[in-house]
């Protein structure tokens, strides 16, 4: 006689509640110190070392839980951005991102931390090749730079938006106009180009209502 199949049982609220408050603390205190303790994590998030290790086996999974989210999140800002005008696509790229501060923090802090440098290339690599196929149309039909290789100017312009990133006090008004136009900066427009075109497109740095 055959048993019946259990059903799986699906996790209690307040376990998922505690799971996105552990990887809330760890990106935060990541974003500033890549060696944040567990010990440290867990009290950010206001729960007993013991109960982390419910979630997460050891700080090694935690991390890369960390890596995963903010790459989701990186990968599908960079699948919605279908621009023609490779600058208009480099500028939207930039500014969405810009939003995910917390998370590009995290990304740079952790990208220090060779132990995990693998994992967070590997995760990025969608958005990575975005960036790469923008840069390349914007090559060809020559409204970017064709001085130097696009590989290279791709890799360029990434550590232009983290710098910026990680570096500018999100609060400030201008923090998101800078790292946009920091970025096309790299990328071959002048200060004006730039400024004219945030001008003909100031969605590009303008809150959504």
């Amino acid at each position: 006689m055959s048993t019946p199949t259990s059903t799986p049982r699906r996790p209690r609220r307040d376990a998922l509640e505690n799971r996105a408050d552990i990887i809330s603390a760890a990106t935060d205190l990541i974003a500033r110190d890549p060696h944040a303790s567990i010990d440290a994590i867990a009290r950010s998030a206001g729960l007993s070392r013991r109960a982390l290790y419910g979630h997460f086996d050891d700080r090694d999974a935690l991390v890369r839980a960390v890596i995963s989210i903010g790459a989701q999140r990186f990968n599908a800002i960079a699948l919605t951005i279908d621009d023609a005008d490779a600058r208009v696509a480099l500028a939207r790229l930039a500014s969405l991102l810009w939003r995910e501060a917390a998370h590009v923090q995290v990304a740079a802090s952790i990208a220090l931390d060779e132990a995990h440098v693998h994992d967070t290339a590997d995760a990025l690599a969608p958005v990575r090749r975005r960036l790469a196929e923008i840069v390349r149309a914007g090559q060809d039909d020559g409204t970017l730079r064709t001085d130097v290789a696009a590989p290279t100017l791709a890799r360029l312009v990434e550590e232009a938006a983290r710098a910026v990133i990680t570096r500018m006090d999100a609060s400030s008004p201008e923090a998101r106009s800078l790292a946009v136009r920091a970025v096309l900066s790299i990328a071959g427009l002048s200060w004006t180009e730039s400024v004219t075109l945030l001008e003909r497109h100031p969605s590009l740095v303008e809150d959504e209502a």
